[in-house]
């Protein structure tokens, strides 16, 4: 039974929201930023880098508190505007791949994340719950949505239909060729009709977004606790997400790259990997793998493909059926000898179109001595290892889509 309802949302004015929303800051390169902050005055980067005005790096609280000043001066400039009453709000984008992405922005529970309503399928790191709760504390806002998703239903995408037929409050494109829209669905009625469908919900899954979502339960005890009239009400009990159908998902998968092999030779590195995976060289073929269990490896100027011998490895639970957990298991730890797959510096990640073509150039060019290639896992690949209240490795996923920062404010 999840909790989903609507909420107020602070919103860039429909002339400025293309300038105002970005991506999330550390996505940026220093140039792209410097940029971006010089000609740009309305970037919400703005809020989020208060130091740019000083020409200063700030940290800590210095920082979070000079955010939560150029967020006010956003608001009384007229930037930002607050919605009188609460609402849904229908997003879709459509990206430069043609995939488009229907769903709705609303307040979920922080109390659904507590009750394993809102499953997770990833660890987080405890000190960043904490930094990230420290600052939602400070500036009293959250800009960005956590990604969930949840299962196909069918009146809530004939309401999201029925929304999208009339002209959006926002479009616009970014420099990456998304198209961003906006409806903003205040029907009393459709608004209760969605809140009872979540309620028929069992669960829903974080798709993106672990440690935001992780950060604002930390708050809301936090709050709570300081609070001597808590209700359960207050909007600190809640955070701002973006939800998903399960079937409008993409998840793309995450390949790796080894900066060496260990101490071993080229053949005895394909010995022992004889033992677990049944190889194939594939010469200059860039052989993209499509099923479960197998892999491309790129080695010393040739690609190979590696299927799994499953006689020789045990599927005990479904983190062990997981691709990333596999090549760990049989190749990275056992073989090349790297067990810390969060922190290891010989270890790198890469995804992306034409990723073999990227992972060929870096063994090339002698960056890395070999990489994997692997299939994306599946959106119940990802709802099994969550309800099993297991944890995917690292870099398992990288999900679409990608959010904007500033579209929408979710104040507590």
């Amino acid at each position: 039974m999840a909790t989903v309802i609507p909420f107020k949302a602070v919103r860039p004015t429909r002339d400025k929201v293309g300038l105002v929303a970005s991506r999330s800051y550390q996505s940026y390169s220093e140039p792209e930023l410097e940029a971006r902050l010089n000609y740009n005055p309305y970037s919400f980067l703005h809020i989020v880098n208060p130091g740019y005005k000083y020409d200063k790096d700030l940290h800590g609280k210095e920082r979070y508190s000079l955010v939560k000043n150029r967020y006010l001066e956003f608001k009384e400039d007229g930037i930002f505007v607050q919605d009188q009453t609460p609402c849904y709000y229908i997003y879709k984008i459509v990206n430069r791949n043609g995939d488009e992405f229907s769903g709705i922005i609303a307040a979920t529970s922080t109390e659904d994340y507590k009750n394993n309503v809102i499953k997770r399928h990833e660890d987080t790191i405890e000190y960043r719950e904490h930094i990230f709760k420290d600052y939602l504390k400070t500036v009293g806002f959250n800009a960005e949505p956590v990604l969930l998703t949840y299962p196909d239903n069918d009146v809530i995408k004939t309401i999201i239909s029925k929304t999208q037929k009339v002209r959006a409050e926002f479009e616009f494109t970014t420099h990456f060729r998304d198209t961003h829209y906006l409806w903003v669905l205040d029907d009393t009625s459709a608004i209760e009709s969605i809140k009872t469908e979540f309620k028929n919900i069992k669960t829903i899954y974080i798709a993106d977004g672990h440690h935001r979502t992780a950060s604002s339960y930390l708050l809301s005890q936090a709050l709570k606790s300081e609070n001597p009239n808590h209700t359960g009400n207050e909007p600190y009990n809640y955070f701002m997400s973006y939800l998903l159908p399960e079937s409008e998902l993409k998840i793309h998968e995450y390949n790796r790259l080894v900066k060496d092999l260990n101490g071993l030779t080229k053949e005895a590195f394909l010995i022992q990997l004889d033992t677990v995976f049944r190889i194939e060289n594939r010469g200059n073929e860039l052989y993209q793998p499509t099923k479960k269990h197998h892999f491309c490896m790129y080695l010393d100027g040739e690609f190979y493909s590696l299927f799994l011998r499953k006689m020789t490895y045990q599927f005990e639970n479904p983190l062990e059926a997981l691709d990333t957990q596999i090549l760990y298991k049989t190749i990275l730890e056992p073989i090349l000898g790297i067990k810390d797959v969060r922190n290891n510096t010989r270890l790198s990640y890469s995804y992306g179109t034409n990723n073999l073509v990227t992972i060929k150039t870096k063994v090339d060019s002698g960056e890395f001595a070999v990489g994997f290639g692997l299939v994306p896992i599946k959106i119940n690949e990802l709802k099994a290892i969550a309800n099993e209240g297991l944890t995917m490795p690292p870099k398992s996923t990288f999900i679409e889509p990608k959010l904007r920062s500033g579209i929408t404010i979710f104040e507590f």
